[in-house]
């Protein structure tokens, strides 16, 4: 195998918003557990699109949104989760109920934001039912 096959088959190492986003969704996992709910899968990816974290919250399926930041220099977690953002979300909760015949009460979509801040603790806000 020749040097650039082998660069070929490499795997990319994090960048810093993948890290920081890995990191984010962990933090929201535990921060939406540790409230009660239960964690069912994460990263899940469909044809429709990808949902971060997907939870049980009594007999609703959450589709939850994490958005992660260090600032608010490019505006706040909130006003990247539009309509069509939810939408999107929405299908591929469908998408992940129907693979597994399952019957939510409900299904919601939920956003957390993290701010993970120079120094200092990070804070997490979750935000129930944004669309």
């Amino acid at each position: 195998m020749t040097r650039s096959q082998t660069a070929d088959h490499r795997i990319a190492p994090p960048t810093h918003n993948g890290a920081l986003g890995e990191y984010g969704e962990t933090l929201a996992a535990r921060h939406l557990v540790a409230g009660g709910m239960v964690l069912l899968d994460r990263n899940w990816r469909c044809r429709e699109g990808e949902v971060d974290l997907l939870l049980r919250d009594g007999d609703v399926l959450v589709a939850c949104e994490v958005k992660t930041r260090t600032t608010f220099e490019c505006g706040t977690p909130h006003e990247a989760v539009d309509a069509a953002k939810v939408a999107r979300l929405r299908r591929v909760a469908d998408e992940w109920v129907r693979e597994r015949s399952l019957s939510p009460g409900d299904i919601r979509v939920d956003l957390v934001a993290v701010l993970r801040p120079p120094r200092g603790a990070s804070v997490v806000e979750h935000v129930a039912g944004v669309g």
